[in-house]
């Protein structure tokens, strides 16, 4: 007897043997028992979890000389028929390599014809998205009108390809992905039947590399039983699966973080030497720092032993979230840059040493470092100048000072002044809002009325800051601030003061900075 794929040979013969699409198994079942089968049915989905295998039971469900409960008996003489594919009345059509009118015409040709043994003559067309639009104007008319001993049932991974005028006249079940107990369950009952020992750990690895597919479960088994052996390890299915080790790129990764050259140095030349591809090498590691990404959101990762985990969660104490995040980007790059090179060696190892430099990754606190200087520098002018006004006995210590928000006096008698705004400031550095913050540091607020909070800048602003602070995300954020300091919503107005000064010299040509024309000035 010829070899046959596990996938074939354990393709349930029943609804009930069909594992992670109950709902849609018991709705069909109810149809069947009810007699309320539809004319068309459209099975959607991702690969191998479920639909030509609903559509073969479904053929012989509606056909079977003895049904049960909906379930087929496979065992008449139109069962046997079907699971042979010597009945004449199902037809099975790929529509990937027969989707052309013609074949579609073909079709609509035969539905006038009865049946010849069946009750039903029933139509599955496999992949019917890849039908060209000729075909499926053909299809319409038969589809939606047929006669009442045709039965049509598509299947498709991609139903976002078929007119609306074909999803309209069918109905239709969307499959999800299995998952990853239900996939173990199938794959112990197996490996039973085939005599195979199998741990734990290797099921737990298979079922979450399948990716809910039940058919690509079975076939990664299939790949590890092919060595002879019938006991598989979880080490025989990393090995066999081509999983690499991980120790090379977290041994680089935590080296990077440490920015220790020389540690990676030597580890590029292991690698190096071991022949290595640095496509898929950047691409594992690009894999392996979302990993560390998933696992510090959600705790929990499924294709790794415990061993790999506990790397995986002192890397993630060392990272936040932002900077993995920055990191898989930085290595996307480098990957993307190699690509166009020929010096394919020297630009990984430049680029992944380039990544050791702590303020590619501590971003963060570089920025954060930067704006302090800036606060600084705007400060230190203010101090000196109001420490000169001041007469001796009243000048006041450098640290005891505020940021510059309520000295300006309103021309408007109606205009308050508030004294929340200091605190508005101080939440949105706090929440990281740095550009919005440093943007707002020469101002101040006045209630213009109950619902309209003012903002006053005591300098001119430039074509940057206004573009920052009228950003629809930075005017939210700082509506946000300005209602949780006092307790009720508030319309934001920016008030820019008139600087006599700076329009004078802008007459005369004095100043052209703030003109907002871009001008290259060349030192000879």
């Amino acid at each position: 007897m010829a070899y046959s794929a596990l996938y074939r040979t354990f393709r349930p013969l029943n609804f009930h043997e069909m594992v992670g699409q109950e709902n849609i198994t018991r709705t069909i079942k109810n149809q069947i028992i009810s007699d309320r089968i539809g004319h068309a049915y459209l099975l959607c989905g991702g690969r191998g979890t479920g639909k030509t295998t609903t559509a073969k039971i479904l053929a012989r469900a509606i056909n079977c000389l003895n049904p049960k409960d909906g379930e087929p008996c496979n065992e008449c003489d139109i069962c046997k028929g079907i699971l042979s594919g010597s009945l004449t009345d199902v037809v099975e059509m790929d529509a990937a390599s027969n989707n052309s009118v013609e074949d579609i015409r073909a079709i609509r040709d035969e539905v006038n014809f009865l049946p010849t043994i069946a009750k039903y003559r029933v139509y599955i067309i496999d992949e019917v998205h890849m039908l060209s639009q000729g075909a499926f104007n053909a299809l319409l008319k038969t589809l939606e009108e047929p006669p009442a001993h045709v039965k049509f049932i598509l299947a498709t991974t991609e139903p976002q390809k078929l007119p609306a005028t074909i999803l309209s006249r069918c109905q239709r079940f969307d499959f999800k992905r299995i998952n990853v107990n239900d996939i173990i369950k199938r794959l112990k009952i197996v490996c039973k039947e085939s005599g195979i020992e199998i741990t734990e750990e290797a099921l737990m690895l298979i079922a979450s590399l399948s990716e809910g597919a039940m058919r690509d479960a079975l076939s990664i088994l299939e790949r590890c039983i092919q060595d002879g052996e019938n006991k598989i390890s979880e080490n025989e299915v990393r090995e066999l699966i081509g999983i690499p080790e991980k120790t090379s790129i977290n041994i680089i990764l935590r080296n990077i973080i440490n920015s220790n050259v020389e540690e990676i140095i030597k580890e590029i030349d292991v690698i190096t030497k071991e022949g290595r591809d640095i496509h898929n090498f950047l691409w594992e590691m690009i894999k392996y720092t979302k990993d560390i990404l998933v696992y510090k959101t959600t705790g929990k990762l499924e294709i790794y032993n415990k061993k790999e985990l506990e790397d995986i969660s002192k890397l993630a104490d060392m990272l936040s979230k932002e900077k993995l995040l920055k990191l898989v980007y930085d290595i996307s790059e480098l990957d993307n840059s190699i690509k166009w090179t020929e010096q394919k060696q020297v630009m990984f190892e430049v680029g992944i040493i380039k990544l050791c430099v702590r303020k590619n990754i501590d971003y963060e606190s570089d920025i954060e470092e930067r704006l302090n200087k800036i606060e600084k520098k705007i400060e230190e002018p203010r101090v000196l100048i109001e420490e000169n006004k001041m007469p001796k006995e009243t000048k006041i210590k450098k640290q005891e000072l505020k940021p510059e928000i309520n000295t300006v006096k309103s021309k408007n008698t109606n205009e308050k002044n508030i004294d929340y705004w200091i605190n508005v400031l101080n939440n949105l550095k706090k929440n990281g809002k740095l550009v919005l913050y440093t943007n707002l540091l020469n101002s101040k607020a006045i209630e213009i009325n109950d619902m309209t909070l003012g903002i006053q800048f005591t300098k001119p602003l430039t074509s940057f800051s206004k573009a920052v602070l009228e950003t629809p995300e930075n005017r939210r954020d700082l509506e946000t601030a300005v209602a949780i300091e006092c307790g009720k919503q508030m319309n934001i107005k920016y008030i820019v003061q008139e600087n006599e000064n700076n329009s004078s010299n802008l007459k005369n040509g004095n100043s052209i900075e703030d003109l907002g024309i871009p001008i290259n000035i060349i030192e000879e």
